[in-house]
């Protein structure tokens, strides 16, 4: 007996695969475009080039219509995590950075500044949002070196090797902890039967048994995520205020940076270029 056909979902089905909207997210980037009405503004140049980038954004001759390209958009931040994640273990097994050194990858934050004005917590306390130009989305935390900021943390994990580049990001209000996007490194070390070696909170100096190895991965994860944080903020204006409201435009605007800074990298690779010198002057012109 044939068996039967799977019952369609509620609502009107999927015309436009992903792929289609991960390859505008990436106009978007390049071209420094982040709303739907400054992307479709562009593809309706009459120019031969918007000319072609149009084609490359249709499905069986068919162009999505704006509410397509605003849900879709809006939808896509939820699975750029996973595209970055997917495409970093790729980039792994690609350039195989540990080649000549030991397996480590180093997660820390990088605060962006929100666009507009502050939310004042006085204000917020009371649900005033006093300007237009507030972001009521972001929020406050503090830095070491730039003392309080409001915005939003962009959350990376990097290889720490010869090159730096990002293999898992996602972005989250700046009160949110850095150890929060992190896995549970206790359950995942007890299982692997690996010693877990993490920072230790008292007063200074440490004398227990981790010091020394605590102040190694310290200056390896300085190393590798203050490099990559500057490089990255360097090419994608990154700063300044963030060019977007709201989380999920946000998202958008970070994760897609972080997915085309990728982009990128495996082009270069693949055409035998430098990984990490002139990375900015290559998006520039593309």
């Amino acid at each position: 007996m044939p068996a039967l056909p799977a019952k369609r979902g509620r609502g009107h089905p999927k015309v436009y695969p992903d792929r289609l909207f991960l390859k505008a997210l990436v106009i978007m980037i390049v071209r420094h475009l982040h709303t739907v009405h400054e992307l479709l503004c562009v593809l309706a140049q009459p120019t031969s080039e918007m000319t072609l980038l149009r084609q490359l954004l249709m499905e069986q001759e068919c162009f999505p219509s704006r509410r397509t390209w605003e849900r879709r958009l809006q939808a896509l931040p939820a699975t750029l995590p996973a595209q970055i994640g997917c495409l970093g273990r790729y980039l792994v097994s690609l350039i195989q950075p540990w080649a000549a050194c030991g397996r480590a990858v180093a997660i820390d934050s990088t605060v962006l500044r929100s666009r507009g004005g502050v939310w004042h917590q006085k204000h917020r306390e009371k649900g005033e949002i006093p300007h237009t130009s507030i972001d009521p989305e972001a929020h406050w935390t503090k830095s070491g070196w730039h003392g309080w900021v409001y915005g939003w943390k962009l959350h990376v994990v990097s290889v720490v090797a010869a090159v730096w580049f990002p293999i898992a990001a996602v972005l989250t209000p700046a009160n949110v902890a850095d150890s929060d996007p992190a896995p549970d490194l206790h359950e995942l070390c007890e299982r692997d039967d690996r010693l877990l070696v993490a920072t230790q909170y008292g007063r200074y100096p440490h004398t227990d048994d981790g010091v020394e190895v605590r102040r190694i991965f310290h200056k390896l994860r300085s190393r590798a995520m203050e490099n990559f944080n500057e490089h990255f903020k360097g090419i994608f204006d990154g700063h300044g205020q963030v060019p977007t409201k709201g989380l999920l435009a946000t998202q958008r605007f970070a994760l897609g940076a972080i997915f085309v800074y990728q982009l990128a990298l495996l082009y270069r690779f693949e055409h035998g270029l430098d990984l990490c010198v002139g990375l900015k002057a290559f998006l520039k012109a593309a």
